[in-house]
């Protein structure tokens, strides 16, 4: 397979010239805008999560011609599948089967930006904290709304977070998010969602919902799709191809000793998932499991039919490309 190597004195992006080329072609000199809440920022561009987990080892392993497409972890444990002909309000399902825990279920609508879905499976693929996070503060250090000890709204009273049990089933609480239209005093119509099953490690629910939280904008083009009309658009400035590409390898290359760095700290550091509760829950240790064997050049590498990233959003050009393209 062809593969473009950015400083590889250590690490390699495992991703062909022809797919960085597309993806540069697709992001440069666009017309972008920044938009603000994030949440309305729409769908944006699905390659932003399959590359990431593509430099983290994840291999596509459904058909390569057929519109579904289903990326596997390397140890094929974890799987995550984005479905745009489903017949159900979730486009993406991710399904766990972890060593040492029990399987966890996670599921996010069509029009969850991807930004904040990479959010997610990228801490998937990094080691786990040392604690346990408190999601309701993290909200309400973000200044969002806490409106009971179980749930959050936004400022706008538009996305909700709330910790969730299914009334009549006797299910553990579950985290759910929400994203609806505007509607004073009751739940408007849905607009998009997120729902966590009660075994998704707390960490992981964390990292999504401080990225849905960042009051820092999304990057669109002009003529892409926001979630709804009252997304607020300001004119940003384009990115030139080199730019694109220096921030796309450099994410990946991240990842990709993010990755490596998860799979030899597992057996110190790994812990089953706490029920989905705002108290710290202790830790659980890991046996130790024998790490994955590493190549000359950082690890395992995809097939060629691994998918391109999307960029986020332009800040001013002093913080960098790489910081303009990702949070």
């Amino acid at each position: 397979m062809e593969r473009a190597f950015h400083n590889c004195g250590a690490l390699a992006v495992p991703l062909s010239e022809q797919q960085l080329a597309e993806f540069a072609s697709t992001h440069a000199w666009r017309t972008p805008f920044d938009i603000t809440p994030r949440y309305l920022a729409g769908p944006g561009d699905a390659r932003h999560v399959t590359h990431g987990l593509a430099a983290a080892g994840w291999t596509r392993t459904s058909d390569p011609l057929g519109p579904e497409i289903v990326l596997t972890s390397p140890d094929k444990r974890y799987s995550l599948q984005f479905d745009p002909q489903s017949a159900t309000s979730a486009w993406w399902r991710l399904r766990a089967e972890p060593t040492y825990a029990k399987p966890w279920y996670a599921e996010f609508g069509e029009l969850v930006p991807a930004e904040i879905l990479s959010a997610f499976t990228d801490a998937l693929t990094a080691p786990p904290p040392s604690e346990q996070p408190n999601l309701l503060r993290t909200l309400g250090w973000a200044g969002w709304v806490i409106d009971t000890p179980n749930s959050a709204f936004s400022l706008d009273g538009m996305c909700h977070v709330e910790l969730r049990t299914d009334l009549g089933d006797g299910s553990v609480p579950h985290w759910h998010i929400e994203t609806t239209e505007p509607a004073p005093g009751i739940l408007g119509a849905r607009i998009w969602h997120a729902s966590f099953d009660e075994h998704t490690s707390a960490h992981l629910v964390e990292a999504f919902v401080t990225a849905l939280a960042d009051p820092a904008p999304l990057q669109r083009g002009r003529y892409e799709r926001t979630a709804h009309h009252s997304a607020v658009p300001k004119p940003s400035r384009p990115l030139t191809r080199q730019q694109v590409l220096d921030a796309h390898t450099t994410r990946l290359d991240a990842l990709r000793t993010q990755a490596r760095a998860a799979r030899r700290e597992q057996p110190a550091t790994a812990m089953a998932p706490a029920p989905p509760t705002s108290a710290v829950s202790p830790l659980r240790r890991l046996p130790p499991i024998p790490p994955a064997p590493i190549t000359a050049c950082g690890g395992e590498v995809p097939p060629k039919d691994a998918l391109a990233l999307t960029p986020e959003r332009n800040p001013p050009a002093a913080a960098g490309a790489a910081g303009r393209l990702h949070p």
